[in-house]
């Protein structure tokens, strides 16, 4: 889509700071924007992930949809990042506190995958494209 020029998700948190803290290890960079109410983190060229209080996002949903505090540890959302090296991320995400879901597996669509989940409960999937010699 030539019209999208640059694309940020925000994941809604618990609490920005921890979040700030457990991204800030996974991935091993600052954020380029760290205020109350919005932290963001810089991953491509066009591509920033931002995190924002619960609260902070409830004020502009207003009553329009249920409070984000309502779904603390339910997996709404997935980052799947394509990485250089899986098995370096796969370590830092472990030593960072991430929650293992599932190791280092070939999957049918071809790519090697590990999931883990972050402190609200969204998942971080590290991802290989699977090459001709990995098989």
């Amino acid at each position: 889509m030539e019209h999208i020029h640059f694309i940020e998700t925000i994941l809604y948190v618990n609490n920005q700071q921890a979040s700030c803290n457990f991204y800030t290890k996974i991935f091993r960079k600052s954020p380029v924007l760290n205020v109350p109410g919005m932290t963001e983190f810089s991953l491509a060229s066009n591509c920033k992930l931002g995190l924002m209080p619960n609260s902070g996002i409830a004020t502009i949903l207003s009553d329009k949809t249920p409070h984000p505090d309502a779904g603390n540890g339910i997996p709404r959302c997935e980052l799947y990042l394509y990485v250089a090296d899986i098995e370096l991320e796969f370590a830092n995400a472990v030593k960072a506190g991430a929650t293992v879901i599932s190791p280092i597996m070939e999957r049918n669509w071809g790519d090697n995958v590990c999931y883990f989940a972050d402190l609200d409960g969204h998942i971080i999937a590290f991802a290989e494209k699977i090459t001709a010699a990995q098989t």
